[in-house]
């Protein structure tokens, strides 16, 4: 079983700062993409940002300049730097993770999908 857990979520205000973590843990043998997602109220659930195993990264517009994505490969963690944070970025911010596991001696292998319980953030005005 694979476990994503969150934490730095919180209070901030406007034009603040808030760094995300996800550790993602259990039997894997290789974390492809990672990302995060965020859902607000009365809204649905959107990408923020996600980085690819390459290290590729993707942002949804909003947050371009403000937030930055990173991992740590090494620690199975990827992070989100939140910066000039505004209102509107108030929200559950879900980690997500496509993780591959080697199920046979002929290395085949199966991709799941794979999601944190979410942190709350909430920034005043």
């Amino acid at each position: 079983q694979v476990t994503l857990v969150e934490s730095g979520g919180g209070l901030a205000q406007a034009g603040g700062s808030l760094r995300l973590s996800c550790v993602a843990s259990g039997r894997f043998d290789r974390i492809n993409r990672m990302g995060w997602y965020r859902q607000g109220p009365g809204k649905e659930r959107e990408l923020v940002a996600v980085v690819g195993s390459g290290g590729s990264l993707n942002y949804v517009d909003s947050v371009k300049g403000r937030f930055t994505i990173s991992r740590d490969n090494v620690k199975n963690t990827v992070y989100l730097q939140m910066n000039s944070l505004k209102p509107e970025d108030t929200a559950v911010y879900y980690c997500n993770a496509e993780i591959q596991r080697v199920v046979n001696v002929e290395g085949a292998t199966v991709r799941r999908e794979y999601w944190g319980e979410g942190t709350l953030v909430t920034v005043s005005s």
